[in-house]
């Protein structure tokens, strides 16, 4: 089984923890700002292995850090009102780090949460499948159609010859 190293947790949590030190008077909007393109961006790059359980663990720590970083902004405070003020409750799940962007139109802006990545594994492709052969034309055009339905349009990769036709 594939799984994140260890090192590349360790340094994904360390960026995290950096962003959080040097944005300790930001506000809590420009700071989900600065966070969800990182946690983003190490989750997509780690959903083809076997990372739910780190997808997690990550999202602990993560709140951790900004669980400190809210009590540090208002040490004079309790738990309850620093609750309030940062963490918010969405459908089912408690204590979300979200913030309102628009106070007219009460539109909230939340962290991404690494463990809400859809695991999506590797599909080998079949043994003696030729991509030049017209006679696999079919097949590989049906990958590539589930690959586009499945991937977000900002990671797509354009085709071979696009370029060339611009």
């Amino acid at each position: 089984m594939i799984k994140p190293s260890k090192q590349s947790i360790q340094s994904h949590l360390k960026k995290v923890k950096e962003i959080i030190k040097a944005n300790k008077a930001a506000k809590q909007v420009n700071l989900i700002g600065l966070l969800n393109p990182v946690l983003r961006g190490w989750a997509s790059y780690h959903r083809h292995s076997v990372a739910k359980k780190t997808f997690a663990r990550n999202d602990s720590q993560v709140w951790f850090l900004l669980w400190q970083w809210g009590k540090r902004r208002h040490p004079n405070k309790g738990a309850r009102w620093v609750k309030a003020r940062y963490f918010t409750t969405r459908k089912s799940r408690d204590w979300m780090f979200a913030a309102t962007v628009d106070s007219h139109k009460r539109k909230m802006l939340t962290l991404f949460l690494e463990g809400d990545t859809p695991i999506r594994r590797h599909v080998k492709i079949r043994i003696g499948a030729n991509p030049h052969d017209p006679v696999w034309k079919p097949y590989f055009e049906a990958r590539r159609e589930r690959l586009m339905k499945s991937t977000p349009k900002c990671f797509r990769v354009p085709e071979q010859g696009a370029f060339a036709e611009a």
